[in-house]
């Protein structure tokens, strides 16, 4: 179909649904991919405890989480204070009933120092998960253990994961509501080119980022080298997993997807054009039907399939209440499917083709209200079981992510109120008007290739016919005016206009058509008649096709109520798109409720507060020797208790060095509290240490280490420690 005049607004409002999904693209790499992902299982405990010294070796490393996770013979790595590997590198499932917990087992007779812990797993909502810490035995001690940077779930790998996640999403939406709006709202659009290609790209994009996910899966739980999409035994490993599982059979209900629509937009868009008078309607009717209820019933199977592959392996399936969650999951992704899918094969369909009915808008309007109550109802029931209490909707990221998608879903839905008004003032479009740009489309080819089969039958000038034919092709693919120029065109052509391939008139000549001769003048017959130019008259049919199609356009454009219909449904599909990259952020984040279990099991502080507080400080006092480190381990690191401080002073060799004065004070800016002087014994050549050191508050609290190596030469150094209850 021509569609000259409306070229540049089509073209801008491309280029908005594309920079609106390069940012959204952006935004969910930056939330869930930049950084490593949140994770959904978190270590609430270790034997022996984080910077804690024990005084003999234990026989083995415990690390118990809030979840459970899955984790290997590699992911406990025990290691000493040269970086040498003591484990016995075999996993110990050590979980009860309602404790997870790993282990791995240490040889006897581990020498004095410090080791290091390093661990990765993978929770049981398909997140991947890491840490490390240290433990001492006898004394500390310098560690040149090489632990990595974990890279799971963050780095390079991780943002395209994350990515990937998104456009999965903004996939399954396209495809299944895309379907949706055809089969329950508007049949007629399984004939529009627009919306077919919005279902089949929705399709595309779905297949093509399951593929990439199931590629990137063991790099995004492991190593985090984007290379290792290639190790096909990382990929095996994969392929048992949960997470591997759901991906594959995501692929194969595609398959099935792929013959859906294969049959939606090719015996059910045959089933829906417009009949002759001597076609049977009772068996069309008939027809329809079957395919409708056929179409529908498989549809909803498929699309439920789909849908539960991530139920079945993201947060619905472990926490609170799996059984209930996972089909209450299921509901919420079809709402949001039907709902934001739907809503762009309306996009498409009011920009891109013949002027949609009011009873098509009307459907789809029950749709989306239909939807909202079932998103309204399952998202009430996801919340309590995330969040938990009121007071975690402000506390935790999960509850602050949470808010802002209630209220990007306030604003859709006040949105949709505009576009239900502008529903209800709508003019139902006339049937003429309705086919007048297939009409003109089929013209259009009509009048090439009427052209074409003139050209064919001149008997001289064959090479240049030839040529003549590929050019008319290639205009009639592209737009050669706008509707100002048809219209100009058509009033330098004769008068009237000649109809589709028709050839000029014979009293006309080169002259009145205003153009040059040709050598196909020239090869004229005899009596000054010209040949006929099949290359024009293809030309003069489009450009009148154009015209009429213009003018429909036009009288489409100027109807109010339509224009604000199709600017508020655009408005609609821009706070969506943002709208899906909050919720596949929040799937990236760790729920609230699994948060605050971990500050329960952790005596009411986070995970990194309420532990034995390390802290390394460099000094430089400016005189003879007043270069040196500062090492001070408070523990346990809580307030109410009493803790014990520990601080160490070494030359820049790292050998104890003696100072005539080292104090130390903790001050609390935000309450006013402090400094509170921390009384210190000497115990030996650079050592010094304090008992019962009282800290009456949790928070953030600043150490102040004042070095006097000489009676003139002193500094005071100050860092930040954290202090929990």
């Amino acid at each position: 179909m021509v569609t000259t005049g409306l070229r540049p607004r089509r073209s801008a409002v491309l280029r908005l649904l594309v920079v609106a999904l390069a940012l959204a693209g952006t935004l969910i790499g930056a939330l869930g991919g930049a950084a490593p992902a949140s994770a959904h299982a978190a270590l609430t405990g270790s034997t022996p405890a984080q910077g804690s010294v024990v005084d003999r070796a234990p026989e083995q490393v415990t690390l118990t989480f809030s979840e459970g996770v899955a984790m290997g013979d590699d992911s406990i790595r025990v290691l000493d204070p040269q970086g040498k590997r003591v484990d016995d590198k075999k996993l110990r499932n050590l979980s009860s009933d309602h404790v997870v917990k790993y282990g791995a087992g240490l040889p006897p007779g581990l020498r004095d120092g410090t080791y290091t812990v390093a661990w990765q797993a993978v929770s049981a909502d398909s997140h991947p998960v890491a840490g490390a810490f240290t433990f001492s035995v006898g004394a500390p001690s310098k560690t040149t253990a090489p632990v990595a940077q974990q890279e799971a779930g963050g780095g390079l790998v991780g943002a395209l994961y994350g990515i990937a996640r998104y456009l999965a999403y903004a996939g399954f939406v396209l495809l299944v509501g895309g379907a949706a709006f055809v089969v329950a709202c508007r049949p007629a659009a399984a004939l529009v080119r627009s919306v077919q290609r919005l279902v089949v790209y929705g399709w595309a994009l779905l297949a093509g980022t399951t593929v990439a996910m199931l590629l990137l899966r063991s790099p995004y739980t492991g190593s985090g080298n984007l290379a290792d999409v290639f190790d096909l035994g990382g990929l095996q490993q994969v392929l048992i997993t949960k997470p591997g599982a759901a991906l594959i059979s995501r692929l194969l209900l595609l398959a099935a997807a792929a013959l859906f629509v294969a049959v939606l937009f090719g015996a059910y868009a045959r089933a829906h054009e417009p009949a002759g008078a001597d076609a049977d309607s009772e068996g069309q009717a008939r027809r329809r039907k079957d395919l409708t209820f056929g179409l529908g019933f498989g549809g909803v199977i498929v699309a439920t399939g789909l849908a539960a592959t991530w139920a079945m392996a993201e947060h619905a399936s472990t926490g609170l209440q799996p059984t209930v969650a996972m089909p209450v999951d299921v509901l919420h992704l079809l709402a949001v499917a039907a709902w934001l899918g739907g809503l762009a094969a309306l996009v498409v369909s009011l920009y891109w083709g013949p002027p949609v009915e009011r009873t098509a808008v009307r459907r789809f309007s029950r749709l989306a209200f239909g939807s909202v109550v079932v998103l309204v109802a399952t998202g009430l029931y996801q919340s309590w079981r995330q969040v938990g209490t009121w007071q975690a909707l402000t506390d935790t990221t999960y509850g602050r992510l949470l808010l802002v998608k209630v209220a990007l879903v306030v604003v859709l839905v006040g949105i949709s109120w505009m576009s239900r008004q502008w529903t209800g003032r709508l003019a139902e479009v006339p049937a003429a008007e309705l086919r007048a740009p297939e009409e003109a489309e089929k013209e259009t080819e009509q009048g090439a290739e009427q052209g074409a089969e003139q050209e064919a039958g001149k008997g001289a000038g064959k090479e240049a016919g030839k040529e003549d034919r590929q050019e008319a092709a290639k205009e009639a693919e592209k737009v050669t005016v706008g509707a100002s120029a048809a219209a100009a065109t058509a009033g330098t052509a004769p008068s009237p206009a000649p109809e589709s391939g028709a050839s000029p008139a014979p009293d006309e000549t080169p002259a009145t058509n205003g153009t040059t001769p040709t050598a196909d003048d020239a090869a004229s017959p005899a009596g000054g008649t010209p040949a006929p130019d099949p290359a024009r008259a293809a030309q003069l049919a489009r450009q009148q096709a154009a015209l009429r199609t213009a003018r429909t356009k036009r009288r489409r454009d100027a109807d109010p109520e339509r224009l604000g219909l199709r600017r508020s449904v655009l408005a609609e599909a821009s706070v969506a798109v943002v709208l899906l990259v909050v919720t596949t952020a929040l799937t990236a984040t760790e729920p609230a409720r699994t948060e605050a279990a971990v500050k329960a099991t952790s005596g009411g502080q986070s995970a990194e507060a309420g532990r034995p507080q390390v802290l390394t400080i460099p000094f430089d006092t400016g005189g003879p020797r007043g270069k040196g480190t500062a090492r001070i381990r408070l523990a346990p690191g809580r307030s109410g208790s009493a803790n014990t401080l520990q601080l160490r002073i070494s030359d820049p060799a790292g050998k104890p060095m003696d100072v005539p004065e080292a104090k130390v004070s903790f001050t609390e800016k935000a309450k006013k509290l402090g400094p509170l002087s921390v009384t210190t014994r000497h115990t030996g050549k650079g050592q010094w240490q304090a008992s019962g050191v009282q800290l009456p508050v949790p928070g953030k609290w600043q150490l102040s280490l004042v070095v006097r190596t000489s009676d003139i030469d002193q500094v005071t150094e100050i860092k930040n420690v954290k202090i929990g209850s």
